[in-house]
């Protein structure tokens, strides 16, 4: 068995731990502690349960296994700190909290890198238009610090390509699954559902930037385009503009390259500044608090430069609604008050912006309800820009925050075929469980609750669903076992709370399935 977080791989049968193309070196009591708390990463396991696996029982000192802690936390870049993959839990135990895919190696088969992601064995079919993957540019700098340049242009040549309603284009998390590793193209056409991938590398050094690039066809493996581009780096965003003109001419050819200029979005006058916004886009994938703290602090860095930056003033306001909304805040009322401000500057830069649209529709909704300013923007994110995860997603959201159900799940639903292997897929079950739920359709919620579930195992919203859902049936053993779930992922949450953190108010099956549980109101 393989288990699969973050850039590492855990190899239980050759008793391995891999990053990238490396192995690294780990002791056996080291790997024994780690197996333990990656298999039993469902529930917290005390001191006891770890000296009687890893050291049969022996008496063992505390010291000593603080020590190999330390020492499993440092081998996956974890600190004591910041316990981003091992938890500790005072007085009760220890608990792997990282998000972990599973990957069951047929006998006799090929080593797979240490990359490989756990995708969904469907093909999906082709979409009745030109669609396209954009895998991540290799970095050609010499410099791991210069990775978050490279994943941001891919980003931007993502969102300009799917400006054009034409064309299909899947989205950056489900492209980002193949990050790092040695790719089978016809392997990612299958799996993404595609049939053209362009990919790419990129070199920034000495003011210049030069980026390879090279678009597939799926079915026949032709090389359909190739090119490189050198200029200097103050002409980032035309080489970008030339990247996606290539690309569209050459799956479309009446595409005007014209069109270009009314498919991209503002960009920023200071480099510098798009440089911080790069930076803190790579911190707040993290998706957890200090995660969101150190995307705040680069956007600010990058609005210091650039008033004007809407992207940028999004991004730190949706950084600060998720801080309320995850619990994470210590002073709510301040969160929010940046996360309206902020959200409401970015729509005073560029109302007619799809990206904007959806995040400050997605903001407001959580802040302050969804009525109907923020599901005309979400409607008008998703005209101008239907091909996009998020502006579906957002809209997704903000449907069902402001009652409309059915509509809410056709969106997730358009979400998820844009983007089949997003390591974000939770938050989208999540959001059509819930809709499930006031929509009586308990059953069904269930199932959208369980995908949440084994999409991120220590995600408290999933469940939330699983809760509610199965006290909403009847089933009370399930529905006590999400609870307790709940209460190891979020020991502080109660249902006051969680309503009094986010707009609910159309979630009363919800809450009501969520007190039959059993949880604390």
């Amino acid at each position: 068995m393989r288990y699969l977080f973050e850039h590492y791989v855990f190899d239980t049968e050759r008793r391995e731990l891999s990053r990238g193309a490396d192995v690294l070196p780990t002791t056996p009591q080291v790997f024994d502690l780690l197996d333990y708390l990656i298999r039993n990463r469902e529930r917290v396991v005390s001191k006891d349960d770890l000296v009687k696996a890893v050291w049969n029982g022996r008496v063992v000192s505390d010291a000593a296994l603080t020590t190999r802690l330390n020492a499993a936390r440092s081998l996956i870049g974890d600190t004591g700190d910041e316990q981003r993959l091992i938890k500790t839990l005072p007085r009760r135990g220890f608990r792997f909290v990282g998000v972990v895919r599973e990957v069951t190696e047929p006998p006799g088969s090929a080593a797979i890198s240490s990359r490989d992601i756990d995708l969904k064995e469907t093909t999906l079919p082709l979409p009745d238009k030109p669609s396209i993957a954009v895998l991540p540019f290799e970095n050609m700098s010499g410099d791991p610090e210069q990775e978050y340049f490279a994943d941001g242009m891919v980003e931007e040549i993502i969102t300009a390509l799917s400006r054009f309603k034409t064309v299909f284009v899947i989205a950056r998390n489900s492209s980002f699954t193949f990050k790092g590793r040695a790719v089978d193209i016809k392997e990612v056409g299958r799996r993404l559902g595609v049939r053209y991938v362009l990919e790419g590398s990129v070199r920034k050094a000495s003011g210049k930037i030069r980026i390879a690039g090279q678009l597939i066809d799926v079915a026949t493996g032709a090389h359909m385009w190739a090119d490189r581009f050198e200029r200097d780096l103050t002409d980032i965003f035309a080489l970008q503009d030339e990247i996606t003109v290539a690309v569209i001419s050459a799956i479309q050819p009446k595409l005007l390259q014209t069109e270009i200029s009314m498919a991209t979005r503002r960009r920023p006058e200071n480099l510098t500044a798009y440089d911080y916004y790069l930076r803190a886009v790579r911190a707040f994938y993290a998706m957890n608090g200090e995660g969101f703290a150190e995307a705040i602090r680069l956007a600010h860095r990058a609005l210091e430069l650039d008033p004007q930056f809407g992207a940028v003033a999004c991004l730190a306001g949706n950084c600060h609604a998720l801080k309320v909304a995850f619990g994470f805040a210590a002073d709510p009322r301040f969160e929010r008050q940046e996360a309206i401000r902020l959200a409401r500057l970015a729509l005073s830069v560029d109302d007619n912006d799809a990206d904007v649209l959806a995040w400050v529709s997605f903001i407001l909704a959580v802040m302050v309800g969804a009525g109907e300013a923020e599901i005309e923007m979400a409607d008008r994110a998703v005209a101008l820009n239907p091909n996009a995860f998020h502006t579906l997603s957002c809209r997704g959201h903000v449907y069902r925050m402001a009652g409309l159900h059915a509509e809410a799940i056709r969106s997730f639903e358009r979400a998820l075929r844009m983007s089949p292997v997003d390591p974000v897929l939770h938050v989208v079950f999540t959001g059509m469980s819930m809709a499930l739920i006031e929509l009586g359709r308990f059953d069904e919620a269930v199932e959208a609750g369980k995908k949440a579930r084994r999409q991120n195992p220590s995600y408290a919203s999933a469940y939330r669903c699983l809760a509610s859902a199965y006290a909403h049936l009847g089933c009370d053993p399930e529905a006590f076992e999400a609870a307790a779930h709940l209460l190891e992922t979020d020991p502080s949450f109660t249902i006051s709370a969680w309503l009094a953190r986010t707009a609910q108010s159309n979630a009363k099956l919800l809450t009501e399935g969520l007190r039959k549980a059993g949880l604390p109101e």
